[in-house]
């Protein structure tokens, strides 16, 4: 058994939980990673970076290494209703440097996260690693055992997703609102062309359901095909030739790569949406993040952006609880008081978009001209697209913080 004493573990090597280990590093704290997957060669949900979380990559100097990478931009947001824009939210109308989404595969950011934050001393990531059990001592969390490797520390940060082991482990309970009322089957497709007809994010409504399309990194389409909640499986049912027909017939411009790229049920990931989270984020030497705390559906493309936003703001607390030497829930919660508002509005917000732009009801499709138009002609459309693209409050990293210089530094 391997024995390792850090400041700070964290179970998870996704966004957040790489984002806050280098904000970590940079201000001289010893961190460990602990992530379940060996490689970064895995299947991604989310792939769209909104400002908010770009502007948190690029405080923390990985912005333009993940670009680089590979990539592609896309200026604006756009409602397609039977072949006509409903609704079309320009980004580049947001301050500079960051009116744009992204769409970059989320192994890029990983892959840039890890190698800045090895550049720095006092910093271990061990993949393969499972946490089978928290270490607790006189009702305080001090560690977390992965199999063969112990790892002691003052506070343990759950990073690790919408069925967070670390959650529940630490017995805290989550709640599930199923809010937005629709699931979605994920898949990728060949880009027809150049992809310089499909600059946008874009739900397209057609004669079926709504379907979310934009390029994917290198030279495919990512397809969402929105259904009923919990109705994929009479669909599926049905046979892969059925699923394939109607999803042709959701988004009848695209029918001739669904027939070429949708060929087996393997080529489909289907999406359990729903919203909600952990009643509580902390414990005695324990905090939860991203996914961990608080759980979202696809629209506004939130998921990345909170979990990025949530390290940035627990980077200072962490700090603080180092030198104060409490790791004490009391002191902990300075985090979830200051985040878990802004948290609750954008769920609201995600709550509105779903009914607005994927209900298939009558007084829906009744309002939802008015309401797109009231969005695109009036200040109101403004704020509303700041607030999706920022967050209900900017968040930046605290850069003042940071002291540490790379192993590299002369």
């Amino acid at each position: 058994m391997t024995e390792i004493k850090t400041d700070v573990c964290i179970v998870g090597g996704g966004p957040g939980g790489l984002a806050l280990a280098l904000a970590l590093v940079r201000s001289g704290v010893r961190v460990t990673v602990l992530e379940r997957s060996r490689s970064f060669e895995r299947d991604y949900r989310g792939e769209i970076l909104q400002p908010g979380g770009l502007a948190v990559l690029d405080e923390l100097g990985v912005l333009a290494g993940a670009r680089d990478r590979g990539c592609h931009v896309h200026g604006r947001f756009q409602l397609v209703e039977r072949g006509s824009v409903l609704l079309d939210i320009n980004y580049g109308r947001l301050p500079e440097p960051f009116g744009y989404l992204l769409s970059i595969p989320q192994k890029h950011v990983l892959e840039e996260l890890l190698a800045h934050c090895r550049a720095y001393e006092g910093f271990e990531y061990i993949a393969g690693a499972k946490v089978t059990r928290l270490i607790t001592h006189e009702d305080t969390v001090v560690g977390a055992c992965a199999e063969d490797t112990t790892v002691l520390a003052h506070c343990v940060v759950g990073a690790d997703g919408r069925f967070s082991k670390v959650r529940r482990l630490a017995g805290i309970e989550a709640d599930r609102i199923d809010a937005f009322g629709f699931d979605v089957l994920w898949f990728k497709l060949p880009d027809p062309g150049s992809g310089a007809d499909v600059p946008n994010v874009q739900i397209f409504r057609d004669s079926g359901s709504p379907v979310i399309v934009y390029r994917s990194w290198p030279g495919n389409l990512q397809i969402g095909w929105t259904l009923p909640h919990r109705g994929y499986r009479d669909i599926a049912a049905r046979g892969i030739e059925a699923v394939r027909a109607e999803i042709a017939r959701a988004v009848p411009a695209y029918a001739a790569q669904v027939e070429a790229g949708v060929r087996t049920p393997r080529d489909l990931t289907l999406l359990d949406v729903f919203a909600g989270g952990a009643r509580t984020w902390v414990k005695n030497g324990l905090v939860l993040i991203g996914d961990a705390a608080h759980t979202h559906g696809p629209l506004g493309a939130q998921g990345i952006n909170l979990a990025l936003q949530d390290a940035a703001l627990l980077h200072p607390v962490l700090l603080a609880s180092l030198r104060a030497g409490d790791p004490g829930a009391p002191f902990l919660r300075r985090y979830e008081d200051e985040r878990r508002p802004d948290i609750e509005t954008v769920t609201r917000m995600q709550v509105m978009q779903a009914k607005g732009m994927i209900s298939q009801g009558g007084l829906a499709a009744r309002l939802r001209p008015r309401i797109a138009k009231v969005i695109t002609r009036t200040p109101i459309g403004a704020k509303i697209t700041r607030r999706i693209a920022f967050g209900p409050r900017p968040v930046r990293v605290r850069r003042d913080l940071f002291t540490a210089r790379t192993q590299t530094t002369e």
